[in-house]
Parts: structure tokens; C-alpha cells; sequence
């Protein structure tokens, strides 16, 4: 069987390293190719059990399963291979669609021991956790052939594990975005081939490439992350990008009143305190808890040792009557926060419209500033609906703010 390989993709077929991470921007042709590797391989006399991997399994079907059914449609080999559910078969070689999770409902990774397999191809990478990845990756073994792992993703942010793991940032000479450039310490076992539209321009149409063309101008973040393959510097959809640090004297410094905003959490989300302070247009922040796994008798102790007054205002999550009934049995003047129509996005809006700062110890804050991000669509637009997650921080000054407005003497 013979099939035309786009040039820019040879070293997936020719290098044997580990992992292959084929990441750029949209139409450059990687599911395609992904798909002539499978087929290739599993119509091969050599050993080959390779698993089609998304973090969401129902998801693998209309995805690169299809580009596969595709492939071999084209080459009119259907009869010799067998299709059930998400498993092709030839001969003694394989290849089945698994998730990382069943649903997005799971908590925990569903994968079994994953002896026996030789090839992963993971879809839209960046949308698993490295906890799953090393999961993942700890679970092959065979001594059959050679490993690979092959990623297939649109570049993430630069926050992005996948970044981290592999790659070095590059100046692009475009604000906000960065090339990038495998370590020198992954080159061994790893081969990255980038890629973008241009380097399959020949398979587009032209309204297309005008189409992409034309986001430069309409949409340039879309353009020069989804289009460009460039990493960004924030999450896609990144809601909150200018804040600043100051240093904690400055901000002790500040002539104004505090009010404190409190998003409760226990098992899997922390317990996050912020301390706030705002004048006119402008908002500081004071992290004060981030933590996992504290009662609310802890919560009251550690507000006694932070020096927080008992008559000081704290602003809670009114989805937490209890806790808040129970933090006023020992004293405290804790509130619940106002959760009316479009609260949320009310208290976005607001943040948005102010120039925020937060002290330079406050890494929690600023960790979730890079990563709180409106959740996208099919075609990984930002919608205007926050994602309900890296928002433990975001909540509680989102609490102290909304409700903070309802009160005179705090604007």
C-alpha cells in the first residue's frame, strides 16, 4: 500500500524516539497524517498494538477514528480488516480508541495496565492532566518493539504542562506569543514537528486560507495562536491578563479599608481567603489561604493567627450556610455572598473595568489569573461562560466585590 506523506511529517515515520509531538496550528494536516501512520503500521508484518487515545472516549469516534475508516476507504482495504465498535483488527495487530475518562464526569483515570501496547496517539493532548499523562505513560510496557507515544495538540499556553516538559520559549517578535524550541534535554527521546495551514496549503480551499487570513485583522489572538501555531501567554480565552504584583508594603501601606472574601473548599478544592482593598477604579489583593482540607474550626484559627478582627466583614459563599453559621457561633462577622442573576459574570465584568493588583506572595492569585479562562466552543472560540475550575481565588474576590457594592462606606 503506498500513500503520499506530507514531507514535514517524515520523522514520524522514519524516527523511533519515544515521543512525537506534532503541535502547530489548524489544517496543518496531524490527524490526517496521524491516521496513514496507524493504517501503515497496523497492515505492517511487524508487531503493532496501538491505542487512539482522547480524554473524553466518546469523543474518539468522530475524531481521528474517522480520518482512519477515511484512510481506508481510500485505499479500498475495508475487506481485509476488521471493524468493531472502536477496534480495528489485521491479522494479529491492532488498534482500539480508549479515554482517559468515560465521560467528563470521572473523577479518576479509568485506564487499566496498558502491557502489550507499543503505540499511543493522544488527540487533543492538551486537554490531558500530567497526573493522567504519567499515568498513562508508566502503564506501557513491551518488549515486542519500540515505544511511541505521539501527541497531536494546537498549542497550549505557555503555562501548560506539555510546555514546561518539553519545550525552551522563543522570542516570535509578537507580543504575547512565543515560538518554541524542544529542551536539550528531551531531544534524545523526542522529536517535535511543527506545522500550520501553509505547510498543507495544497489540500485547502482557497476561501479557507482567506478565512484564516482574515482573523489577523478580525480576531489576531485567534490568528496568531489557533492559525500561527503560536504558544500564548495566557490560557486560551484568558479572562484576566493585566494584573500586577506589588510588593506586601505597598500594599500595607494603602490607606483604605479591608474587606475579606472567603470561597470554602475541603477535599479536592482549597479553602481560599483573600484580603482586599479598593479605591475609585483600583483593586488590591492579599492572599491569605489556599489550602486543602481545613475544617471550619481550622478556618477559625487560622483567621485568629492571620489577625483578622472579629468585627472585620468576610464575605462567604452563601452555597455554605453552615459553615458560615458555624464561623459565626465562634465570632466572626461572615456574611453570604450575593449570587443573583449572572453574578458571575457581574463579577468579572467588574474586575475587568479596574486595575487590579495583588501582592508579590500571593502566587495562588496569580497562578489562577493566568489560568481562569472563559470556556470555549467546538471550534475553540471563547464563549461568555467562565470554566469552573483554577476559580477558588477568583470566587472569593468575586464575593467581596459583588457584595461589597451593596454596601455604603466600602465603595
Amino acid at each position: 500500500m503506498e500513500q503520499k506523506i506530507n514531507k514535514i511529517y517524515k520523522p514520524l515515520f522514519l524516527d523511533n524516539k519515544r515521543y512525537t509531538i506534532l503541535m502547530g496550528g489548524r489544517a496543518s494536516g496531524r490527524s490526517f497524517t496521524a491516521s496513514q501512520f496507524i493504517l501503515a503500521n497496523l497492515i505492517s508484518p511487524d508487531y503493532f498494538r496501538c491505542a487512539i487515545m482522547r480524554f473524553i472516549k466518546g469523543d474518539i469516534r468522530n475524531s481521528i477514528f474517522q480520518e482512519i475508516l477515511d484512510r481506508i476507504e481510500e485505499k479500498e482495504i475495508g475487506d481485509s480488516i476488521s471493524i468493531k465498535n472502536l477496534k480495528f483488527q489485521y491479522g494479529k495487530n491492532s488498534v482500539i480508541g480508549l479515554g482517559f475518562r468515560k465521560s467528563s464526569s470521572d473523577q479518576k483515570a479509568k485506564l487499566k495496565s496498558l502491557a502489550g501496547f507499543n503505540s499511543i496517539v493522544i488527540e487533543e493532548a492538551d486537554e490531558v492532566s500530567e497526573e493522567d499523562f504519567q499515568m498513562l505513560d508508566d502503564s506501557i510496557r513491551t518488549i515486542n518493539s519500540d515505544i511511541r507515544i505521539i501527541l497531536l495538540l494546537n498549542p497550549p499556553d505557555k503555562n501548560h504542562w506539555i510546555i514546561k516538559k518539553w519545550f525552551n520559549l522563543v522570542d516570535s517578535k509578537i507580543d504575547g506569543f512565543y515560538k518554541v524550541e524542544l529542551k536539550d534535554s528531551a531531544k534524545v527521546n523526542t522529536n517535535y514537528i511543527f506545522g500550520t495551514y501553509k505547510s498543507n496549503i495544497e489540500n485547502l480551499n482557497k476561501t479557507t486560507i482567506e478565512n484564516y487570513e482574515l482573523y489577523i485583522k478580525t480576531n489576531p489572538d485567534h490568528y496568531y495562536n489557533m492559525i500561527r501555531g503560536l504558544v500564548s501567554e495566557g490560557a486560551r480565552g484568558r479572562i484576566f491578563k493585566h494584573w500586577l504584583p506589588i510588593s506586601e508594603l505597598a500594599y500595607e501601606e494603602l490607606p483604605y479599608p479591608k474587606i475579606y472574601g472567603l470561597d470554602f473548599g475541603f477535599s479536592n478544592d482549597p479553602t481560599a481567603l483573600n484580603e482586599i482593598k479598593t479605591h475609585n477604579n483600583k483593586v488590591w489583593i492579599k492572599e491569605l489561604i489556599y489550602e486543602t482540607g481545613l475544617t471550619n474550626q481550622a478556618i477559625s484559627r487560622k483567621l485568629s493567627d492571620l489577625g483578622v478582627s472579629k468585627g472585620d466583614l468576610i464575605i462567604a459563599d452563601s452555597a455554605e450556610p453552615k459553615s458560615i453559621e458555624e464561623l459565626n457561633i465562634e465570632g466572626w462577622n461572615v456574611v453570604p455572598a450575593y449570587k443573583g442573576k449572572d453574578s458571575i459574570n457581574n463579577g468579572v465584568g467588574y474586575l475587568k473595568a479596574r486595575e487590579v493588583f495583588y501582592t508579590e506572595n500571593s502566587k495562588n492569585v496569580e497562578l489562577e489569573t493566568q489560568n481562569y479562562k472563559w470556556a470555549l466552543d467546538r471550534n475553540k472560540m471563547p464563549t461568555n461562560k467562565p470554566i469552573d475550575s483554577h476559580n477558588h481565588a477568583m470566587d472569593s474576590i468575586r464575593y467581596a466585590l459583588v457584595r461589597k457594592t451593596t454596601f455604603v462606606g466600602f465603595i
